[in-house]
């Protein structure tokens, strides 16, 4: 018998820290078995102290890599009997900064991580997920999807694509019994938040935010969403009463949006 028994099943990138490690104690708790993967071996093993007793699998590789994805995907399947009910691409990276400040290699590592990882988890569990009955792929973009984010130009083009990726795959995979769903948050109270633009750049984008008096929302709100996001027949979840707002103005109040992101872009030094 796998170890996963008859329990429901995730797998979740990003899963050492922010939501990725929210996500997993919210399933685990719920009584869904865990697979857990991250860049990291450290974080993830903070993890997996915080979930109970035979509830999840660890698999430590870059979604860079797609020989990465190939051999974690097969170990996670060894683990539950060949099913996955829920990718959870989360894994994500972000620099702040005027655009022209932002160097093209670190420009390139935000796509790569941001948009490639989730087309290349998509790629290498799709054989689970067709296996899997009421199987889905929840996307996480962000509320920079949604709008255009001054200073974090890049990061917003990918969390677009993201988007529009789910959106797509949500209309091809119908046939294949397998639904996705996109996960837009607002700001929320993770490590991406204290990244600044450049190593050793003074300002974080966590004190731009609270100065400007914007909202940051706990990991377990962006937790909870990603439940919902499991189980919706919606194909987009906003996460944060800010990220609602946001998405009601865009559709109908295009034009205050605009003003107000021209407002807010900070002055130059």
């Amino acid at each position: 018998m796998s170890a996963s028994s008859n329990r429901k099943t995730i797998f979740i990138t990003g899963a050492g820290s922010g939501i990725g490690r929210a996500t997993a104690i919210l399933f685990a708790s719920r009584g869904w078995f865990c697979g857990l993967a991250d860049v990291a071996s450290g974080p993830l093993e903070e993890t997996v102290r915080l979930l109970p007793d035979g509830s999840c699998w660890t698999a430590v590789f870059d979604v860079r890599d797609r020989s990465g994805w190939s051999d974690a995907v097969s170990g996670f399947g060894d683990q539950t009997g060949g099913r996955m009910h829920l990718l959870f691409n989360n894994a994500g990276i972000g620099r702040s900064g005027w655009f022209e400040e932002i160097p093209q290699d670190d420009a390139d590592l935000v796509v790569d991580v941001n948009l490639k990882g989730v087309i290349n988890g998509v790629y290498a569990s799709l054989p689970l997920l067709e296996k899997t009955p009421g199987a889905r792929v929840v996307n996480v973009a962000s509320t920079a999807g949604v709008i255009g984010a001054p200073r974090l130009a890049v990061y917003s083009a990918t969390k677009f694509a993201v988007l529009g990726l789910s959106e797509a795959l949500d209309a091809e995979f119908a046939g294949k019994g397998i639904r996705v769903v996109c996960l837009a948050p607002w700001f929320i109270d993770t490590p991406i938040l204290d990244m600044g633009a450049t190593e050793g750049a003074n300002r974080r984008l966590s004190e731009d935010l609270k100065a400007g008096g914007l909202d940051v929302y706990p990991v377990e709100l962006a937790a909870e969403k990603a439940w919902e996001a499991a189980h919706t027949e919606a194909q987009l979840v906003m996460a944060g009463k800010a990220a609602e707002k946001i998405r009601f103005m865009r559709r109908f109040f295009p034009g205050m949006v605009k003003a107000n992101i021209a407002r807010g872009v900070p002055r130059r030094q």
